[in-house]
């Protein structure tokens, strides 16, 4: 099992049952090694509590929300592919906001 915090703002919060803050214990399906791609479809499926589709779009995060590890945007590590440890921080932030 890999256990790391998962962090939701910008209304994502709200998805996710209120909570802005967790920490999960995921077992990873090629061990030891766990994967951001992992993680979010464990998060949709036992965190989630309402509408997906504004949190994934097939399996990777819609458009619009920000995902950092460790203070770092996914998408200078490897966005799903990036390899999560225990302790890690992942943060999702929406930039999609009503007018």
């Amino acid at each position: 099992m890999v256990k790391v915090i998962a962090e939701f703002s910008g209304g994502l919060e709200m998805l996710f049952g209120n909570q802005s803050s967790t920490v999960v214990e995921v077992a990873p399906k090629q061990p030891p090694e766990l994967t951001l791609g992992e993680l979010l479809l464990w998060l949709r499926d036992n965190l989630l509590t309402e509408r997906p589709e504004l949190f994934l779009q097939g399996s990777t995060v819609r458009p619009g929300i920000l995902v950092l590890v460790n203070d770092v945007d996914w998408e200078l590590s490897g966005m799903s592919d990036t390899i999560l440890e225990d302790g890690d921080t992942i943060v999702f932030i929406s930039t999609l906001h009503g007018g």
